[in-house]
Protein backbone atom coordinates (compact mmCIF):
# COMPACT_ATOMS: atom_id res chain seq x y z
CA UNK A 1 0.00 0.00 0.00
CA UNK A 2 1.06 3.38 -0.68
CA UNK A 3 1.07 6.03 1.36
CA UNK A 4 1.83 10.08 0.58
CA UNK A 5 4.61 11.67 1.74
CA UNK A 6 4.56 14.77 3.47
CA UNK A 7 5.14 17.55 1.26
CA UNK A 8 5.23 20.11 4.07
CA UNK A 9 7.83 22.95 2.82
CA UNK A 10 10.79 23.31 5.20
CA UNK A 11 11.57 26.14 6.82
CA UNK A 12 14.96 28.24 5.07
CA UNK A 13 18.19 27.59 6.22
CA UNK A 14 20.09 29.65 8.43
CA UNK A 15 23.57 30.51 7.39
CA UNK A 16 25.78 32.46 10.44
CA UNK A 17 28.41 34.52 9.42
CA UNK A 18 28.61 38.43 8.40
CA UNK A 19 27.58 39.77 4.97
CA UNK A 20 25.60 36.58 4.64
CA UNK A 21 21.97 36.89 3.40
CA UNK A 22 19.47 34.47 4.22
CA UNK A 23 17.48 33.13 0.99
CA UNK A 24 14.12 32.98 0.17
CA UNK A 25 11.78 29.95 0.60
CA UNK A 26 12.64 27.00 -1.53
CA UNK A 27 10.57 26.42 -4.21
CA UNK A 28 8.89 23.29 -4.85
CA UNK A 29 9.58 21.08 -8.07
CA UNK A 30 6.95 21.34 -10.46
CA UNK A 31 6.10 17.59 -10.66
CA UNK A 32 5.91 17.46 -6.65
CA UNK A 33 1.92 17.72 -5.69
CA UNK A 34 0.47 20.84 -3.95
CA UNK A 35 1.77 21.06 -0.58
CA UNK A 36 -0.96 20.21 2.02
CA UNK A 37 -0.95 20.99 6.39
CA UNK A 38 -0.96 18.79 9.26
CA UNK A 39 -4.41 19.03 9.38
CA UNK A 40 -4.48 18.09 5.26
CA UNK A 41 -2.80 14.57 6.02
CA UNK A 42 -3.43 11.57 5.08
CA UNK A 43 -4.29 9.01 7.95
CA UNK A 44 -3.49 5.64 8.13
CA UNK A 45 -6.18 3.09 7.67
CA UNK A 46 -6.99 1.40 10.88
CA UNK A 47 -6.17 -2.46 11.24
CA UNK A 48 -8.07 -4.95 11.04
CA UNK A 49 -7.96 -7.90 13.15
CA UNK A 50 -7.03 -11.10 11.56
CA UNK A 51 -9.83 -13.66 11.18
CA UNK A 52 -9.48 -16.78 13.51
CA UNK A 53 -8.24 -19.12 9.87
CA UNK A 54 -6.06 -16.22 9.51
CA UNK A 55 -4.17 -16.24 12.44
CA UNK A 56 -1.31 -19.03 12.92
CA UNK A 57 -0.14 -21.56 15.80
CA UNK A 58 2.38 -20.02 17.69
CA UNK A 59 4.90 -22.57 19.84
CA UNK A 60 4.66 -21.24 23.58
CA UNK A 61 8.40 -22.26 24.75
CA UNK A 62 7.95 -22.60 28.51
CA UNK A 63 9.41 -21.13 30.33
CA UNK A 64 12.28 -22.56 33.03
CA UNK A 65 11.91 -21.33 36.81
CA UNK A 66 14.74 -20.34 38.17
CA UNK A 67 15.15 -21.59 42.01
CA UNK A 68 13.53 -18.99 44.96
CA UNK A 69 16.32 -17.95 47.36
CA UNK A 70 14.43 -16.46 50.39
CA UNK A 71 15.78 -12.90 51.06
CA UNK A 72 18.18 -12.59 53.95
CA UNK A 73 16.12 -11.14 56.60
CA UNK A 74 16.83 -7.18 57.13
CA UNK A 75 16.82 -5.11 60.47
CA UNK A 76 15.14 -2.30 61.11
CA UNK A 77 18.06 -0.29 59.48
CA UNK A 78 18.10 -2.06 56.44
CA UNK A 79 20.81 -3.70 57.12
CA UNK A 80 21.12 -7.71 56.03
CA UNK A 81 21.24 -9.72 59.27
CA UNK A 82 23.39 -13.14 58.84
CA UNK A 83 20.96 -15.71 59.67
CA UNK A 84 21.26 -17.33 62.82
CA UNK A 85 21.43 -21.39 62.95
CA UNK A 86 18.58 -23.34 65.02
CA UNK A 87 21.02 -24.71 67.41
CA UNK A 88 22.24 -21.20 68.36
CA UNK A 89 18.43 -20.01 69.11
CA UNK A 90 18.20 -23.24 71.28
CA UNK A 91 21.36 -23.01 72.80
CA UNK A 92 20.85 -19.33 73.64
CA UNK A 93 16.84 -20.32 75.39
CA UNK A 94 18.33 -22.88 77.34
CA UNK A 95 20.67 -20.98 78.37
CA UNK A 96 18.03 -18.72 79.36
CA UNK A 97 15.58 -20.60 81.28
CA UNK A 98 18.86 -23.02 83.00
CA UNK A 99 19.53 -19.18 84.74
CA UNK A 100 16.00 -18.37 85.65
CA UNK A 101 15.66 -21.91 86.74
CA UNK A 102 19.06 -22.06 89.23
CA UNK A 103 18.12 -18.12 90.70
CA UNK A 104 13.98 -19.48 91.23
CA UNK A 105 16.14 -22.45 92.82
CA UNK A 106 18.23 -19.90 94.92
CA UNK A 107 15.48 -18.28 95.97
CA UNK A 108 13.90 -20.88 97.28
CA UNK A 109 15.93 -22.43 99.43
CA UNK A 110 16.92 -19.13 100.71
CA UNK A 111 13.10 -18.54 101.47
CA UNK A 112 12.85 -22.20 103.54
CA UNK A 113 15.01 -20.23 106.11
CA UNK A 114 12.21 -18.36 107.59
CA UNK A 115 8.93 -20.83 106.11
CA UNK A 116 7.73 -23.94 106.52
CA UNK A 117 5.20 -24.98 103.70
CA UNK A 118 2.15 -27.36 105.09
CA UNK A 119 2.76 -29.98 102.39
CA UNK A 120 5.58 -31.02 100.26
CA UNK A 121 5.74 -33.30 97.22
CA UNK A 122 5.01 -36.48 99.35
CA UNK A 123 2.23 -35.31 101.04
CA UNK A 124 0.49 -34.66 97.78
CA UNK A 125 1.31 -37.76 96.31
CA UNK A 126 -0.17 -39.30 99.80
CA UNK A 127 -3.38 -37.91 99.14
CA UNK A 128 -5.79 -36.58 101.57
CA UNK A 129 -6.69 -36.69 104.53
CA UNK A 130 -2.97 -35.57 105.88
CA UNK A 131 -2.16 -36.21 109.35
CA UNK A 132 0.52 -33.04 110.24
CA UNK A 133 1.50 -30.06 112.08
CA UNK A 134 4.39 -27.98 112.40
CA UNK A 135 6.49 -28.32 115.61
CA UNK A 136 9.99 -25.60 115.95
CA UNK A 137 13.18 -27.80 116.76
CA UNK A 138 12.88 -25.77 120.27
CA UNK A 139 10.54 -28.30 121.12
CA UNK A 140 11.82 -31.12 120.18
CA UNK A 141 13.38 -33.98 122.46
CA UNK A 142 17.25 -33.96 121.91
CA UNK A 143 16.76 -37.44 122.07
CA UNK A 144 15.19 -38.08 118.80
CA UNK A 145 17.60 -35.17 117.42
CA UNK A 146 20.28 -37.31 118.40
CA UNK A 147 18.74 -40.36 117.05
CA UNK A 148 18.16 -39.22 114.06
CA UNK A 149 22.00 -37.93 113.42
CA UNK A 150 23.10 -41.69 114.60
CA UNK A 151 20.72 -43.32 112.24
CA UNK A 152 20.79 -41.18 109.58
CA UNK A 153 23.67 -38.78 108.85
CA UNK A 154 26.21 -38.95 111.18
CA UNK A 155 28.12 -36.78 109.22
CA UNK A 156 25.64 -34.05 108.97
CA UNK A 157 27.55 -31.48 111.49
CA UNK A 158 30.51 -31.99 109.98
CA UNK A 159 30.66 -33.07 106.42
CA UNK A 160 31.24 -29.93 104.08
CA UNK A 161 28.57 -30.68 101.45
CA UNK A 162 25.17 -32.60 101.68
CA UNK A 163 27.28 -35.82 100.66
CA UNK A 164 30.61 -37.12 100.25
CA UNK A 165 31.56 -37.37 97.05
CA UNK A 166 32.69 -41.17 97.12
CA UNK A 167 29.99 -42.15 98.81
CA UNK A 168 27.69 -40.04 95.50
CA UNK A 169 29.77 -42.21 93.14
CA UNK A 170 29.64 -45.61 95.35
CA UNK A 171 26.19 -45.57 94.94
CA UNK A 172 25.86 -44.44 91.09
CA UNK A 173 28.07 -47.43 90.23
CA UNK A 174 25.63 -49.72 92.77
CA UNK A 175 22.57 -48.17 91.10
CA UNK A 176 24.67 -48.70 87.35
CA UNK A 177 25.22 -52.30 88.23
CA UNK A 178 21.66 -53.34 90.13
CA UNK A 179 23.05 -53.87 93.51
CA UNK A 180 21.92 -52.66 96.84
CA UNK A 181 22.18 -48.98 97.55
CA UNK A 182 25.53 -48.88 99.90
CA UNK A 183 25.24 -46.21 102.16
CA UNK A 184 21.90 -44.44 101.53
CA UNK A 185 20.64 -40.94 101.24
CA UNK A 186 21.79 -38.23 103.41
CA UNK A 187 19.13 -35.90 105.60
CA UNK A 188 19.94 -33.26 103.14
CA UNK A 189 19.17 -35.48 100.56
CA UNK A 190 15.90 -37.27 102.22
CA UNK A 191 14.84 -33.31 102.76
CA UNK A 192 14.84 -32.32 99.55
CA UNK A 193 13.45 -35.70 98.02
CA UNK A 194 10.42 -35.24 100.55
CA UNK A 195 9.94 -31.35 99.46
CA UNK A 196 10.22 -31.09 95.70
CA UNK A 197 10.37 -35.05 94.08
CA UNK A 198 9.20 -38.06 93.87
CA UNK A 199 9.93 -41.61 95.58
CA UNK A 200 11.30 -43.65 92.11
CA UNK A 201 15.07 -44.50 92.33
CA UNK A 202 15.69 -43.06 88.51
CA UNK A 203 18.84 -41.39 88.14
CA UNK A 204 16.97 -38.15 86.79
CA UNK A 205 15.50 -37.23 90.37
CA UNK A 206 18.84 -38.49 92.19
CA UNK A 207 20.49 -36.14 89.71
CA UNK A 208 17.79 -33.10 91.06
CA UNK A 209 18.20 -34.25 94.19
CA UNK A 210 22.10 -33.69 94.80
CA UNK A 211 21.67 -30.54 93.34
CA UNK A 212 19.45 -29.38 95.17
CA UNK A 213 20.66 -30.70 98.53
CA UNK A 214 23.87 -29.34 98.02
CA UNK A 215 22.04 -25.77 97.61
CA UNK A 216 20.23 -26.49 101.21
CA UNK A 217 23.31 -27.79 103.23
CA UNK A 218 24.58 -24.09 101.84
CA UNK A 219 22.22 -21.68 102.22
CA UNK A 220 20.66 -23.07 105.45
CA UNK A 221 22.17 -24.13 108.54
CA UNK A 222 21.92 -27.45 110.04
CA UNK A 223 20.03 -26.68 112.69
CA UNK A 224 17.26 -25.90 110.24
CA UNK A 225 17.94 -28.63 107.81
CA UNK A 226 17.28 -31.04 110.83
CA UNK A 227 13.61 -29.07 111.90
CA UNK A 228 12.72 -29.12 108.34
CA UNK A 229 13.51 -32.74 107.74
CA UNK A 230 11.68 -33.29 111.16
CA UNK A 231 9.21 -32.02 110.49
CA UNK A 232 8.26 -33.53 106.87
CA UNK A 233 9.59 -37.32 107.90
CA UNK A 234 6.75 -39.60 107.09
CA UNK A 235 6.06 -41.78 110.19
CA UNK A 236 3.38 -43.86 109.27
CA UNK A 237 0.32 -44.58 106.53
CA UNK A 238 -0.31 -39.91 106.01
CA UNK A 239 1.28 -39.58 108.82
CA UNK A 240 4.28 -37.17 108.83
CA UNK A 241 6.46 -35.04 111.51
CA UNK A 242 7.56 -35.76 114.67
CA UNK A 243 4.62 -33.73 116.43
CA UNK A 244 2.07 -35.83 114.83
CA UNK A 245 3.97 -38.86 115.25
CA UNK A 246 4.57 -38.48 119.09
CA UNK A 247 0.93 -37.77 119.96
CA UNK A 248 -0.68 -40.43 117.93
CA UNK A 249 1.93 -43.11 118.71
CA UNK A 250 2.60 -42.47 122.15
CA UNK A 251 -0.05 -39.49 123.13
CA UNK A 252 2.45 -36.98 123.94
CA UNK A 253 4.50 -33.97 122.98
CA UNK A 254 7.54 -34.21 120.86
CA UNK A 255 9.39 -32.52 123.71
CA UNK A 256 8.73 -35.69 125.89
CA UNK A 257 9.69 -38.64 124.13
CA UNK A 258 12.36 -40.89 125.93
CA UNK A 259 15.27 -41.84 124.33
CA UNK A 260 13.95 -45.74 123.47
CA UNK A 261 10.59 -43.93 121.47
CA UNK A 262 12.98 -41.89 119.47
CA UNK A 263 15.18 -44.75 118.72
CA UNK A 264 12.22 -46.57 118.15
CA UNK A 265 10.82 -44.60 115.79
CA UNK A 266 14.04 -44.37 113.80
CA UNK A 267 13.78 -47.66 112.26
CA UNK A 268 9.67 -45.98 111.50
CA UNK A 269 11.41 -44.36 108.53
CA UNK A 270 12.62 -46.30 106.33
CA UNK A 271 9.59 -48.00 105.54
CA UNK A 272 6.51 -45.97 107.21
CA UNK A 273 3.58 -47.42 105.45
CA UNK A 274 3.97 -51.09 106.86
CA UNK A 275 4.22 -49.55 110.49
CA UNK A 276 1.15 -49.65 112.54
CA UNK A 277 0.07 -48.32 116.10
CA UNK A 278 -0.53 -50.63 118.95
CA UNK A 279 -3.61 -51.02 120.20
CA UNK A 280 -2.83 -49.48 123.76
CA UNK A 281 -0.53 -47.37 122.22
CA UNK A 282 3.46 -46.92 121.18
CA UNK A 283 4.24 -49.08 118.15
CA UNK A 284 2.98 -52.14 117.37
CA UNK A 285 5.69 -54.83 117.34
CA UNK A 286 3.33 -57.70 118.23
CA UNK A 287 3.15 -61.08 116.42
CA UNK A 288 0.54 -59.41 114.19
CA UNK A 289 2.22 -56.73 113.30
CA UNK A 290 4.14 -56.70 109.88
CA UNK A 291 7.12 -58.58 110.37
CA UNK A 292 9.22 -56.57 108.08
CA UNK A 293 8.14 -53.26 109.80
CA UNK A 294 8.71 -54.97 113.34
CA UNK A 295 12.48 -55.68 112.59
CA UNK A 296 13.48 -52.27 111.62
CA UNK A 297 12.10 -50.78 114.89
CA UNK A 298 13.57 -53.29 117.22
CA UNK A 299 16.90 -53.06 115.24
CA UNK A 300 16.57 -49.48 115.56
CA UNK A 301 15.80 -48.82 119.13
CA UNK A 302 18.10 -52.32 120.09
CA UNK A 303 21.04 -52.32 118.07
CA UNK A 304 21.74 -49.50 115.65
CA UNK A 305 20.84 -45.91 117.35
CA UNK A 306 22.45 -46.96 120.74
CA UNK A 307 25.66 -48.60 119.02
CA UNK A 308 26.00 -45.41 116.60
CA UNK A 309 25.45 -42.78 119.96
CA UNK A 310 27.97 -44.75 121.77
CA UNK A 311 30.34 -44.14 118.99
CA UNK A 312 29.48 -40.68 119.14
CA UNK A 313 30.18 -40.29 122.57
CA UNK A 314 26.48 -39.74 123.72
CA UNK A 315 23.29 -37.97 122.50
CA UNK A 316 24.92 -34.77 123.90
CA UNK A 317 27.68 -34.77 121.77
CA UNK A 318 25.48 -36.10 118.53
CA UNK A 319 23.10 -32.85 118.90
CA UNK A 320 26.28 -30.83 119.31
CA UNK A 321 27.33 -31.52 115.95
CA UNK A 322 24.91 -29.44 114.91
CA UNK A 323 24.86 -26.58 116.41
CA UNK A 324 22.67 -27.84 119.55
CA UNK A 325 23.48 -27.54 122.99
CA UNK A 326 20.39 -26.78 124.92
CA UNK A 327 17.21 -29.35 126.02
CA UNK A 328 13.89 -28.99 125.18
CA UNK A 329 13.15 -28.49 128.84
CA UNK A 330 15.38 -24.88 128.77
CA UNK A 331 12.10 -23.89 126.01
CA UNK A 332 9.40 -24.92 128.55
CA UNK A 333 7.96 -21.08 128.66
CA UNK A 334 7.01 -21.07 125.54
CA UNK A 335 5.83 -24.43 124.35
CA UNK A 336 2.26 -23.46 124.96
CA UNK A 337 2.83 -20.95 121.77
CA UNK A 338 1.62 -22.07 118.12
CA UNK A 339 4.81 -23.74 117.38
CA UNK A 340 4.90 -25.77 120.40
CA UNK A 341 3.03 -28.89 119.35
CA UNK A 342 1.90 -29.20 123.30
CA UNK A 343 -1.51 -30.25 122.77
CA UNK A 344 -2.76 -33.29 120.58
CA UNK A 345 -3.08 -31.78 117.18
CA UNK A 346 -6.83 -32.06 115.50
CA UNK A 347 -5.64 -34.32 112.57
CA UNK A 348 -4.16 -36.69 115.26
CA UNK A 349 -7.42 -36.34 117.23
CA UNK A 350 -9.29 -37.80 114.23
CA UNK A 351 -7.36 -40.33 113.13
CA UNK A 352 -7.94 -42.20 116.60
CA UNK A 353 -11.22 -41.25 116.51
CA UNK A 354 -11.69 -42.59 112.84
CA UNK A 355 -9.28 -46.09 114.22
CA UNK A 356 -12.09 -46.39 117.65
CA UNK A 357 -9.43 -44.81 119.94
CA UNK A 358 -11.40 -42.56 122.17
Amino acid sequence: MDYQADTTPLPPPRVHGRGVTPLGPVEAEPSAPPAQGWGDRRRLPALTPLEPEDREPRERRRRERLPRFPRPPRSKSGKVRKPRGRFRRALRLTAIVAVIAIVASLVTTIAYNWITPPRTAFMIEAGEPIVYQYVSIDHISRYTIASVVAHEDEQLGTRVGAFSIDDFMARAQAFGSGQPDPSGSTVPQQLVKNIFLWPSQDPIRKGIEAGLSEEFDFLLPKERIMELYLNYAQFGPKLFGICAASWYYFNAPPSQLTQYESEQLMGVLPDPDNVRRAPGGGLDISATANPEAVDLINGAANVWVPRQLEGMGGWQAAVKTIGITDTAADHAATEGNSDGCSTMPQDVAKRLQSEGVG
